[in-house]
């Protein structure tokens, strides 16, 4: 017979109260483990089965050998007269059991029991910890950057880490080991090492969980941000809107001399910030995304969800933007296929009708 220290037996019920580590699940992980180690040290082939008394910590190690009719393994086997012999309660298909427990088993099985132990508590710290991020995809984090590499940047967010890759950085930015960073949740996922948190800068959510944090009429539900679109380190368009008629939405989120959206812009390196004001009018709502361009017209297909939209000659470059930006990002926005033609453009169309 080999124990386990009465002071050990404590500690795994302290475990249970502190941390909520079940100990009837600590004591059969450390019988089963104790199977393993004694095969393992002892050479053993034979099945066993570990008992360790949940109140003594005493420990008995059995040898199992199942009835048969003719034993093919005498490690595994014992036939039926030879069991009867033992207890004439037996027959084919049970299984019997003697003691083998070494003398000197007790060191091995508490150096088990602790690894046991270890390896639960670590399980059940990350099993705290992913439930603590789990679900909090879309949240912004804060924390401080601890490794870099090709892939991108390891980043210290409190109770774990997180990965923001390469790709997910604003185009241009750089921080180095031991820089701060505010970035955007967008997967948390369950790893054998704990939680791995995905987080992201160039996603349009920052900006919507930025201006939360800076304008208190958006985090208390009085203005609604109601869609983003970004083209992260260049231009951001928002649109937003208010039930409450003595509010003005875009004037809250840009501040008292533009004070709020200004720290936004210094957040993201200097990207550019349309706030517009959502309209439940399709060509009002199109006309606004297109800023800072002046629209003329708006000819909208709510069923093919497309719009032509008429500006000035001289917006025309405004209004489709470097690049095709300002009219992508205002499509996206609305949720519109927007085709922008000049005053002259449509003039020549109804001539050449």
């Amino acid at each position: 017979m080999s124990s386990m220290s009465s002071e050990f037996i404590e500690a795994i019920h302290d475990l249970e109260r502190e941390k909520g580590i079940s100990a009837d699940i600590l004591f059969d992980a450390i019988e089963v483990a104790l199977i393993t180690a004694f095969k393992k040290n002892f050479d053993s082939n034979e099945n066993v089965r570990v008992s360790m008394d949940r109140e003594t910590g005493e420990i008995h190690v059995y040898a199992q050998r199942t009835i048969v009719e003719e034993v093919e393994n005498p490690a595994l086997q014992i036939d039926l007269k030879a069991a009867k012999e033992i207890s004439k309660k037996y027959k084919l298909g049970d299984v019997v059991e003697n003691e083998v427990t070494p003398k000197n088993f007790g060191r091995i099985a508490a150096q088990t029991a602790k690894q046991v132990v270890v390896q639960r508590i670590r399980e059940a710290e990350r099993e705290v910890t992913f439930n603590q991020y789990m679900g909090k995809d879309g949240d912004i984090v804060n924390g401080l950057v601890t490794t870099q590499d090709k892939r991108g940047l390891v980043v210290n967010i409190g109770k774990t880490e997180a990965l923001i890759l390469t790709q997910e950085l604003i185009p241009g930015e750089t921080f180095k080991v031991g820089d701060r960073l505010i970035a955007y949740i967008t997967k948390v996922e369950k790893s054998l090492k704990g939680p791995q948190v995905f987080i992201s800068r160039t996603h349009p959510g920052l900006v919507k969980r930025l201006f939360e944090r800076e304008v208190p009429e958006i985090y208390e539900g009085i203005i609604e941000i109601v869609s983003v679109s970004r083209e992260a380190g260049s231009r951001t368009k928002m649109a937003v809107k208010t039930s409450m008629e003595n509010i003005d939405p875009v004037g809250s989120c840009v501040g008292p001399r533009g004070g709020r959206v200004q720290n936004i812009i210094n957040e993201l390196h200097g990207e550019k910030i349309d706030i517009i004001e959502w309209s439940p009018i399709p060509a009002q709502y199109i006309a606004s995304a297109l800023s800072p361009a002046q629209v003329l017209a708006v000819d909208v297909d709510e069923e093919a969800k497309a719009a032509k939209v008429v500006v000035p000659d001289d917006q025309l470059s405004l209004a489709i933007g470097k690049e095709g930006q300002n009219a992508r990002l205002a499509a996206r926005l609305t949720g519109f296929k927007i085709d922008i033609k000049s005053e002259t453009q449509i003039k020549n169309e109804i001539l050449e009708i």
